[in-house]
């Protein structure tokens, strides 16, 4: 069980929480803040003090003074108004990890929520009761307003959600889980709804991810290595001990280890002093996205545990602070870059599988892996399905976070865009998986043909594992129950797993 308390929450409780459905609860010592804030909240409001969000309207309308009476109707429009979100619905893993990532900021004490509120939404992450989040419609600068109001609408009884499996009105869902709606009091509704969460939830998964992806493009640098003869001095400790970045000399120290033992990579080759750059420059390129998806992954973690909505409580010191912590652009940087790196990842495993099928450079492999090419065409649209995969990225990597538009009458005139950079970059992240897959998919093949027994413990055992679901191709069949049993065998982890049997953990 994961217990929050707002300081200490960790990318692998984001991922036990979103996609092994452990629970959540409230650490005790979380309780006295979160009180106190509230304690401050109702204080202020009882002493007529003019606090934006609490006793004002939101956005332009800041100016607008709200009748105590109407405090409790003013957080319900509010989440009723802002629930603008539209598009696909986020997967539920996604929603499970805003409602964590929300739950977590709420946990801080400066807030103001009720604990029972709060409560609420541990207790419908728990239950399973997923409300219907669409994709799109968040411009990540005063928080994620739009959906994380439809997170908020299952709360009050309103909106849609997911409960096991089917999908209710968001007041049927909670009924059906034991659960009863809340009516939101004075600061409720803002403090559930301006925060990063989405981008920061989608971000988090993304970043999570993209660190095994980092080691799996060394694991099919090897095979392919090793299908291609390739001339291993490249990777030495004394090249890469030269240039002092940690991803670098991490991917080369990786390639060393899984392709220890090979008879078919070696420190040198007959007739060749060098390596194309696909290969020969595997760890500056595998080793500089690493640095980046560290970035990436260091932002976010930071985030988890960030206090983003507005206006902050202080109770120690008598305060309300309008301020600008639910703006995205910490995220949207570090995502934009994410997804940059994840697309450098499959760009350079696409020039691997090219040199992989075409015969003018795979030293002495049949023409597309084909053993009968001319009847067969073998391998080639293979690399035709990388290579768009790779063109599509190039177009999603365009940073989201260089625009900004103004909204709420110039109020909020620049915004961070993170949750767009946060979406791309997990689409980019889905892509690079294939295209590594692909890669992986055609090593084998060449790996067969240029004899399996020669390969190192680690690519033995890497080909072994992919042979388990995918049969060598001989004549030609569909190709892509074959493209999609591989990259299966990327996303569940199999292929690492297997390199790590017989050579220990990769870095």
């Amino acid at each position: 069980m994961a217990e929050l308390d707002g300081r200490s929450l960790t990318l692998a409780q984001v991922v036990a929480v979103a996609r092994r459905h452990e629970t959540v609860s409230l650490a005790p010592s979380a309780i006295p803040g979160i009180d106190a804030a509230r304690d401050f909240v109702d204080r202020t409001l009882a002493a007529g003090d003019v606090v934006y969000g609490l006793s004002t309207g939101f956005g332009k309308f800041s100016d607008r003074t709200i009748p105590a009476a109407d405090t409790a109707i003013l957080q319900r429009n509010l989440i009723l108004s802002h629930a603008c979100a539209l598009g696909e619905p986020l997967p539920a893993e996604v929603v499970r990890a805003v409602m964590l990532l929300r739950a977590n900021a709420l946990c801080h004490g400066h807030s103001g929520i009720r604990r029972a509120t709060l409560q609420l939404l541990l207790d419908a992450l728990n239950a399973g009761v997923h409300p219907v989040i669409p994709s799109q419609g968040s411009l990540g600068a005063s928080g994620d307003l739009a959906p994380l109001s439809h997170m908020a609408l299952v709360l009050i009884g309103e909106g849609e959600a997911e409960y096991r499996g089917e999908r209710f009105p968001g007041g049927e869902a909670m009924r059906r889980a034991g659960l009863k709606a809340v009516d939101l009091a004075a600061k409720e509704g803002l403090a559930l709804i301006n925060g990063t969460q989405v981008m920061t939830a989608i971000g988090a998964l993304a970043a999570y991810d993209a660190r095994r992806l980092c080691a799996v493009a060394d694991v099919a640098a090897a095979l392919t290595c090793e299908a291609l003869t390739g001339i291993t001095a490249a990777f030495d400790e004394k090249v890469h001990e030269l240039r002092p970045h940690p991803g670098q000399r991490a991917s080369a120290a990786n390639l060393r280890r899984l392709l220890a033992g090979s008879r078919l990579a070696l420190p040198s080759q007959p007739g060749r002093v060098q390596d194309a750059y696909s290969l020969r420059c595997a760890p500056q390129v595998h080793g500089a996205c690493r640095d980046a998806v560290e970035y990436a992954a260091a932002t976010v973690e930071r985030e988890l545990d960030a206090v983003t909505d507005n206006p902050l409580v202080f109770p120690a010191t008598g305060e309300a602070i309008s301020g600008g912590n639910f703006h995205g652009e910490p995220v949207a940087l570090a995502l934009d870059f994410l997804g940059i790196a994840l697309a450098e990842l499959a760009d350079i495993s696409e020039r691997r599988t090219e040199r992989l099928v075409n015969p003018a450079l795979s030293n002495g492999l049949p023409a597309f892996l084909s053993s009968n090419g001319g009847v067969n065409s073998g391998f080639m649209v293979t690399q035709y399905a990388a290579a768009s995969l790779v063109s599509e990225n190039k177009v999603w990597s365009h940073p989201a976070s260089v625009d900004s538009i103004p909204s709420s009458a110039n109020q909020e005139d620049h915004v961070s865009m993170g949750t767009t950079a946060a979406r791309k970059a997990r689409t980019i992240l889905g892509n690079a998986e294939k295209v590594l897959a692909i890669e992986l998919l055609c090593a084998a093949q060449a790996a067969g043909m240029r004899g399996a027994e020669g390969l190192s413990p680690a690519g033995r055992a890497v080909f072994g594992r992919l042979r388990e679901d995918i049969p060598p191709v001989r004549e030609d069949v569909a190709m892509y129950p074959l493209m999609e049993a591989a990259e299966g065998l990327v996303r569940s982890g199999a292929v690492l797993a297997a390199a790590e049997s017989a050579c220990g953990p990769l870095l």
